[in-house]
C-alpha cells in the first residue's frame, strides 16, 4: 500500500499540484444479480471515411498524390486552389505533379486519356530530359518500394523512371523503360533508397524525339498487402474493433460505388463536392471488405442515399452480398472475389437531415425515401440489418445556433422536423432494426478554473452526451411504447472529443464516455468512433496506439464482449457542472453516484469474476470501499492500470509509450482499492456466492 501512495504522490507533485489530506472513501455497492446485456465487441467499433489524403496518409500504401491526373501538370503559378466545401471551408490540396525540363513540355491529352478525363503528354527536345515529377513524400533507407505506370508514345522516345531521395548524384536510382508504342502497356519497377526523407521525389523523363503519354502511376512500399499499408493495419487489428463503418460520412452522399470496382488504374478519378477534394477511386468496395478481413473486422457500410436511389443501393447489397449467378454478384466474381462477401450490417444514408449535408432533404420527403431503400436493399439479400440515419433533438438545430441542451429546452422538439430519430420511428417503423446517432464534442480548457475543477470538467464533459441521448431514449420509449419490447437499438456510428491532440487528458475523458455507453448495454449496442486511424500515431517510419487508441486496448480486453454490466450504486452523486459552457454539451449529469470517481461494474462470461472499471480524474488516490449484494470477494485480482507521469503525456512513434497499461496483482480488494490520481484502471476479482 505504502508503495501505491508513493508513486500517487509522485504523479501529484509532477502535475503541479499539492497533495491535499487523503480523501474520504468512496463508497460503491454493487449487486451481481441486477445484470444488463452481455457487452458486444460492436460497442467499441470505428468509422471512417476518405476525407481527402486521410487514408492514403494512413492505412493505404500508396505514395504518389493525384496518380490518374485529375490536375493538370503545371507549374506553381499556374495553379488554381480548390473551390470552398459545403460548409465554406478550404478544400483539400495535394501534392501536385509539376514539368520537368520546360513549363511547356507537358500538354494535357483530353482526346484519348488513358484513364479520366485527361493525361499527361510529353514532347521531347532530343537529349534534354523533359517530363513530369512529384516530389514531398516519405521513403525509408534499404525498404524496397514497388512500382508501375501506363506508357503509350512514339518509338523515338527514350523515357526512364527515377526515384530520387537527395541532391548528389548517388541519391537516386533510374530504371529504363521499354520503348514506348502507339498502344497503352504497363511497365514495372522498383526502387531502394539507400537513404532515408520526407522528400522524395519521382522523375518520368524521356529524350529522344516525338512524344509519350503516361497514364495511372502507383508507388507502394513492397510489403503491402493488396494496397494496404502492413504496419498501419496491424495496429488496428490490435484493437479487435468489432465491426468498421465505412465508406461512410459526408464523403459518401456524392461517391456513386459502381465507378470503384474493377482494376484500380481504369477507374476514372472524382471530385467529392462534399470535402471539396479529389479521390482517386481506388478505394472501392472490394478495397474495403479486404481492409476488414485484413483487420479482423466486420464490415458495416453505408449506401448513398444523398445524391444516388435506392436502384444503386440494391445493386451495392447484390454486388457484397449476391451470389456468382446474380447480375452483380457475376460482376462481383469477375473482379476476382467468388464468394459473397456476406456484409450483415447496413446503414442508409449519413447525416439527411444536415445543411451540410449532399443532398440534404426534409424529414416527410426523407422517410418515403428510407422505405423505398430499405424494400429494395432487403428484396436482393432479406437478412441485411439495417440501419436509419437518425438524429435526436438535442443534435438538431439550425445553422449557426449553438446551445447546451436541457431536456426541458428540447421537449419542443420532439415530433417536429427537428426530430429525425422520431419521425422514423414514426412513419419508417419496420424498415431498420436499429438507428445511429453521431456527435462531436470540443474539449473547453477553463484557464481560470482551479486546476483541479478544471481537469474534472473537462474529463466529465463528452459523456454526458450519451447520458442525454440515455435519457432522449426513456422518451421515445414513452411516446412510442412498441420500442420498449422491440429489439430496435441505438447505434453511435460517429462520435469523437475534439480536445487537441491524443494525451492522458483526453484517455480518461475517453474512458468516461466508455463507462456511460456500457451503462445502456440494453439498447446502446454499436458504436463507431471517429476516425480508426485517430487511435493511432501514424509517420513513414511505422505506427503504434496513441494514447487513445490505448483507452479502447485497456477497455475492449478487460471490459469487452462478453462482460456482463451489473448494476452499480453509491452515495455521492456526480455534480453539476461547475462552470459555464462555450459549446453544444448537453446540460445533463453523466456517470455513477460515486464522485469524485466514475465506476462501472461487471461480471465475465462466466460469471466468477467481477470487474470494475474507475477514473481518477482528481491528483490524489481515491479509495474505494466495495459493499457486494449475492456475492462475495475472495482471493486475489489483478488490476490493468492506464497512467502516465503528466496529464500531456503521450504516445508517438520512436519514443517510449507516455500513457501505458500496466499489470499488476491485487489482495484484499474487500478492505477497498486504492485506485491511483489521473488514471483509469480495471480490477478483475475473483467471486464466490
Amino acid at each position: 500500500m505504502k508503495a501505491i501512495l508513493a508513486t500517487a504522490s509522485v504523479a501529484a507533485l509532477v502535475a503541479g499540484t499539492p497533495l491535499a489530506a487523503a480523501p474520504a472513501p468512496v463508497a460503491v455497492h454493487i449487486d451481481t444479480a441486477r445484470r444488463a446485456t452481455p457487452v458486444s465487441a460492436h460497442e467499441y467499433g470505428m468509422f471512417i471515411e476518405p476525407i481527402g489524403g486521410l487514408v492514403n496518409r494512413t492505412l493505404w500504401a500508396e505514395l504518389l498524390d493525384d496518380r490518374k491526373f485529375y490536375y493538370p501538370v503545371v507549374s506553381p503559378s499556374h495553379d488554381t486552389p480548390p473551390p470552398l466545401n459545403a460548409e465554406g471551408k478550404p478544400g483539400v490540396e495535394y501534392r501536385k505533379w509539376r514539368p520537368v525540363g520546360a513549363d511547356d513540355a507537358v500538354t494535357m491529352d483530353t482526346a484519348a486519356p488513358y484513364v479520366g478525363a485527361q493525361s499527361p503528354s510529353v514532347t521531347l527536345a532530343g537529349s534534354a530530359p523533359r517530363g513530369l515529377a512529384q516530389s514531398g513524400f516519405a521513403v525509408l533507407a534499404g525498404k524496397r518500394y514497388t512500382g508501375h505506370l501506363w506508357i503509350s508514345g512514339d518509338a523515338g522516345a527514350t523515357v526512364q523512371v527515377a526515384l530520387v531521395w537527395g541532391t548528389r548524384a548517388d541519391q537516386r536510382q533510374s530504371i529504363a523503360l521499354p520503348a514506348p508504342a502507339a498502344g497503352w502497356h504497363q511497365a514495372d519497377f522498383a526502387f531502394t533508397p539507400t537513404a532515408g526523407t520526407t522528400d522524395a521525389r519521382l522523375e518520368i523523363t524521356g529524350t529522344g524525339t516525338g512524344a509519350f503519354r503516361i497514364g495511372a502511376v502507383s508507388l507502394m512500399p513492397a510489403d503491402n498487402i493488396n494496397g494496404w499499408r502492413a504496419d498501419t493495419t496491424a495496429v488496428a487489428r490490435s484493437l479487435k474493433s468489432g465491426f468498421w463503418r465505412l465508406p461512410g460520412g459526408n464523403f459518401l452522399s456524392d461517391w456513386d460505388w459502381h465507378e470503384a470496382i474493377g482494376p484500380r488504374d481504369q477507374r476514372a478519378p472524382m471530385f467529392d463536392h462534399a470535402w471539396s477534394a479529389m479521390q482517386t477511386n481506388d478505394l472501392g468496395m472490394d478495397e474495403w471488405m479486404e481492409l476488414c478481413r485484413i483487420i479482423g473486422v466486420e464490415p458495416y457500410v453505408t449506401v448513398n442515399a444523398g445524391l444516388d436511389d435506392a436502384n444503386s443501393a440494391a445493386e451495392e447489397v447484390e454486388y457484397l452480398n449476391g451470389a456468382a449467378t446474380s447480375d452483380w454478384g457475376a460482376k462481383r466474381a469477375a473482379n476476382g472475389h467468388a464468394e459473397p462477401y456476406k456484409v450483415k450490417w447496413w446503414n442508409i444514408g449519413n447525416e439527411p437531415f444536415g445543411w451540410w449535408q449532399i443532398g440534404k432533404t426534409s424529414l416527410d420527403y426523407y422517410t418515403i425515401k428510407h422505405n423505398d431503400f430499405a424494400a429494395k436493399m432487403r428484396a436482393r439479400d432479406p437478412s441485411i440489418v439495417l440501419i436509419a440515419s437518425g438524429a435526436m433533438p438535442d443534435q438538431l438545430h439550425a445553422k449557426g445556433v449553438k446551445q447546451n441542451s436541457t431536456l426541458e429546452s428540447i421537449q419542443p422538439k420532439f415530433g417536429t422536423e427537428e426530430d429525425w430519430t422520431g419521425g422514423l420511428f414514426a412513419r419508417s417503423w419496420g424498415n431498420f432494426a436499429g438507428i445511429t446517432e453521431h456527435w462531436y464534442d470540443r474539449g473547453e480548457d477553463r484557464p481560470n478554473a482551479p486546476p483541479a475543477d478544471a481537469l474534472m470538467e473537462f474529463v466529465r464533459s463528452p459523456s454526458n452526451h450519451i447520458r442525454m441521448e440515455a435519457l432522449e431514449w426513456g422518451i421515445y420509449q414513452q411516446r412510442f411504447p412498441k420500442l420498449k419490447e422491440s429489439g430496435v437499438f441505438l447505434s453511435i456510428d460517429e462520435y469523437a472529443y475534439m480536445a487537441g491532440p491524443p494525451t492522458l487528458k483526453s484517455s480518461l475523458a475517453y474512458a468516461t464516455v466508455f463507462q456511460e455507453m456500457l451503462r445502456h448495454t440494453d439498447f446502446l449496442k454499436m458504436a463507431a468512433f471517429t476516425t480508426g486511424v485517430s487511435t493511432m500515431d501514424i509517420t513513414p517510419e511505422g505506427a503504434t496506439l496513441n494514447a487513445t487508441g490505448i483507452v479502447f486496448k485497456l477497455f475492449g480486453e478487460h471490459f469487452g464482449e462478453g462482460t456482463i454490466p451489473v448494476a452499480l450504486d453509491g452515495a455521492s452523486p456526480q455534480p453539476e457542472p461547475l462552470y459555464p459552457v462555450g459549446y453544444a454539451h448537453p446540460k445533463v449529469v453523466a456517470g455513477s453516484p460515486t464522485y469524485p470517481l466514475d465506476v462501472i461494474a461487471g461480471l465475465s462470461p462466466d460469471g466468477t469474476m467481477l470487474r470494475v472499471a474507475v477514473v481518477n480524474a482528481t491528483f490524489q488516490p481515491q479509495r474505494l470501499a466495495l459493499s457486494l449484494a449475492d456475492a462475495k470477494l475472495r482471493g486475489s485480482g489483478t488490476r490493468w492500470l492506464l497512467a502516465g507521469k503528466t496529464l500531456t503525456a503521450e504516445n508517438k512513434v520512436g519514443k517510449p509509450a507516455g500513457v501505458t497499461i500496466r499489470e499488476s496483482k491485487v489482495s484484499g480488494a474487500g478492505r477497498g482499492l486504492i485506485v491511483p490520481p489521473t488514471s483509469a484502471a480495471i480490477y478483475e476479482l475473483p467471486l464466490t456466492r
